[in-house]
């Protein structure tokens, strides 16, 4: 009985955490905040562009942009479930996020992460049909199969992290409840909690095999595939313009899986604070800022249709 009440004593109600992030360089704030400030904007203002050139652009109103007008939009939510409010802790030199605030940043974190790496799976089945496939790619990729390829994705990351959300909701945390970490990440809310994790993680390791694992096995088949086909082919200006289409998705595709990787599929020993935050600030800000540039500096058609929009925002203002 004295235990069960010691245990009671000991789990709070935590109302709030605080999310130490990069509070360990108390020297370099100002610097932070320019840096993340100008590399949130820049994304901002390249997938906005992204979006803008393809929807007002018929010609590229074909699947393999309808995918990329999907990415762009994801990768411009995905930043903004962590920047802006890592931003504000620098400015106001507070860290702190309330339990519901943490509990629905982990939710977006998650669900954008999710949606960016099944985009850029159906991203390498698009270029595997278009390249292996080519005759058959209009009667494969209709408007109905791309826009499934798109649905079911987001109705599985809509659903996944609201299952781990409930879950998180339902353990007890304790009077720690310091995060090492700039945002509200599912495995630094599990080292607080006084409950017992072990579901959690499992359903965890559950969603690493299967959302992540499974898809990146997809796109290596698909690349291998991509590569076998383009070696056959005889012309070498052929297999150049082939690589260049393929080469700017394969680029995104090493940055984000590398980061996860390293933040989520990597031995215990091999993690410390500065690690992951360095990895997550890759595949959750980076990657996304630089998807506009990595697809409009290889891709002639973009390249061609940005410069229009540009010229007409231009000449409206």
């Amino acid at each position: 009985m004295q235990m069960q009440a010691m245990e009671k004593k000991n789990q709070t109600n935590v109302s709030e955490f605080l999310l130490l992030g990069f509070s360990n360089w108390p020297g370099q704030q100002a610097l932070l905040f320019a840096t993340f400030l100008c590399i949130y904007l820049t994304g901002m203002f390249g997938n906005l562009l992204i979006l803008l050139a393809i929807g007002s652009n018929h010609h590229l109103h074909t699947p393999m942009y309808f995918f990329l007008a999907n990415l762009s939009l994801v990768d411009l939510c995905l930043p903004s479930a962590t920047v802006p409010k890592m931003l504000l802790n620098i400015q106001t030199q507070t860290q702190s996020i309330s339990y519901s605030g943490c509990l629905t940043q982990m939710y977006f974190c998650m669900m954008f992460a999710n949606m960016d790496n099944f985009l850029l799976t159906v991203m390498a089945y698009d270029r595997y049909v278009a390249i292996c496939h080519a005759l058959h790619y209009s009667t494969i990729m209709t408007q109905g199969h791309c826009a499934s390829l798109v649905a079911v994705p987001w109705v599985i990351a809509t659903l996944n992290p609201l299952l781990h959300t409930l879950m998180m909701a339902c353990l007890h945390f304790c009077s720690d409840n310091t995060i090492h970490h700039f945002f509200c990440d599912a495995n630094s809310l599990l080292l607080l909690s006084c409950s017992d994790t072990s579901l959690n993680q499992l359903m965890i390791l559950v969603v690493v095999g299967l959302i992540f694992v499974g898809p990146s096995l997809c796109i290596l088949v698909s690349y291998s595939r991509i590569v076998s086909a383009v070696i056959k082919i005889p012309s070498a200006q052929g297999k150049l313009k082939a690589f260049s289409t393929c080469g700017s998705h394969l680029a995104l595709v090493i940055l984000f899986y590398g980061a996860i990787t390293g933040v989520y599929m990597s031995p215990s020993s091999n993690h410390s604070t500065e690690k992951d935050s360095a990895a997550s600030v890759i595949f959750m800000i980076v990657a996304p800022v630089l998807n506009p540039f990595i697809y409009s500096l290889r891709n002639n058609e973009l390249k061609r249709a940005l410069r229009k929009t540009l010229g007409q925002r231009k000449t409206f203002s």
